[in-house]
Protein backbone atom coordinates (compact mmCIF):
# COMPACT_ATOMS: atom_id res chain seq x y z
CA UNK A 1 0.00 0.00 0.00
CA UNK A 2 1.64 3.26 -1.08
CA UNK A 3 2.51 5.85 1.54
CA UNK A 4 1.14 9.22 0.46
CA UNK A 5 2.06 11.36 3.48
CA UNK A 6 3.81 11.29 6.84
CA UNK A 7 3.70 13.82 9.68
CA UNK A 8 4.19 13.82 13.45
CA UNK A 9 4.67 10.04 13.46
CA UNK A 10 1.45 9.45 11.51
CA UNK A 11 1.68 7.47 8.28
CA UNK A 12 -1.02 7.93 5.64
CA UNK A 13 -1.52 5.25 2.97
CA UNK A 14 -3.97 4.50 0.20
CA UNK A 15 -4.67 1.16 -1.49
CA UNK A 16 -4.92 0.70 -5.23
CA UNK A 17 -8.30 -0.54 -6.44
CA UNK A 18 -9.88 -0.18 -2.99
CA UNK A 19 -13.62 -0.20 -2.28
CA UNK A 20 -15.89 2.82 -1.91
CA UNK A 21 -16.43 5.14 -0.12
CA UNK A 22 -13.20 7.04 -0.80
CA UNK A 23 -10.91 6.66 2.19
CA UNK A 24 -7.32 6.34 3.40
CA UNK A 25 -5.51 4.38 6.06
CA UNK A 26 -3.70 6.09 8.93
CA UNK A 27 -1.23 4.50 11.33
CA UNK A 28 0.15 5.92 14.56
CA UNK A 29 2.36 3.94 16.94
CA UNK A 30 1.10 0.63 15.57
CA UNK A 31 -2.58 1.61 15.80
CA UNK A 32 -4.57 1.85 12.59
CA UNK A 33 -7.72 3.57 11.45
CA UNK A 34 -9.53 4.14 8.18
CA UNK A 35 -10.78 7.68 7.56
CA UNK A 36 -13.11 9.08 4.91
CA UNK A 37 -12.36 12.37 3.20
CA UNK A 38 -14.45 14.30 5.73
CA UNK A 39 -12.40 13.01 8.67
CA UNK A 40 -14.81 10.38 9.98
CA UNK A 41 -13.29 7.15 11.26
CA UNK A 42 -14.79 4.26 9.29
CA UNK A 43 -12.82 1.51 11.00
CA UNK A 44 -10.20 1.10 13.70
CA UNK A 45 -8.80 3.57 16.20
CA UNK A 46 -5.51 5.47 16.40
CA UNK A 47 -5.89 5.35 20.21
CA UNK A 48 -4.67 8.92 20.44
CA UNK A 49 -7.01 11.91 20.50
CA UNK A 50 -4.14 14.14 19.41
CA UNK A 51 -3.19 11.97 16.42
CA UNK A 52 -6.84 11.70 15.37
CA UNK A 53 -7.22 15.48 15.61
CA UNK A 54 -4.07 16.00 13.52
CA UNK A 55 -5.33 13.61 10.82
CA UNK A 56 -8.64 15.47 10.71
CA UNK A 57 -6.87 18.84 10.37
CA UNK A 58 -4.77 17.39 7.54
CA UNK A 59 -7.89 16.08 5.77
CA UNK A 60 -9.51 19.52 5.91
CA UNK A 61 -6.46 21.01 4.19
CA UNK A 62 -5.85 18.22 1.69
CA UNK A 63 -9.24 16.95 0.54
CA UNK A 64 -8.61 17.97 -3.09
CA UNK A 65 -5.31 16.06 -3.16
CA UNK A 66 -6.95 13.05 -1.50
CA UNK A 67 -9.67 12.98 -4.16
CA UNK A 68 -7.04 13.23 -6.88
CA UNK A 69 -5.05 10.33 -5.42
CA UNK A 70 -8.25 8.27 -5.00
CA UNK A 71 -9.01 8.72 -8.70
CA UNK A 72 -5.41 7.86 -9.62
CA UNK A 73 -5.58 4.72 -7.47
CA UNK A 74 -8.88 3.64 -9.04
CA UNK A 75 -7.31 3.92 -12.50
CA UNK A 76 -4.13 2.12 -11.38
CA UNK A 77 -1.89 5.18 -11.85
CA UNK A 78 0.99 6.27 -9.63
CA UNK A 79 -0.19 8.11 -6.52
CA UNK A 80 1.20 11.52 -5.71
CA UNK A 81 2.73 12.41 -2.36
CA UNK A 82 0.54 14.81 -0.40
CA UNK A 83 2.25 17.49 1.71
CA UNK A 84 2.27 16.82 5.45
CA UNK A 85 0.66 18.88 8.16
CA UNK A 86 3.10 21.56 9.31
Amino acid sequence: MPEISRFFGIIIRMFYDDHNPPHFHAEFQGNRAVFDFVGNILQGDLRSKTATKLVREWVDLRVAELNKDWNLAKSGDHLETIPPLD
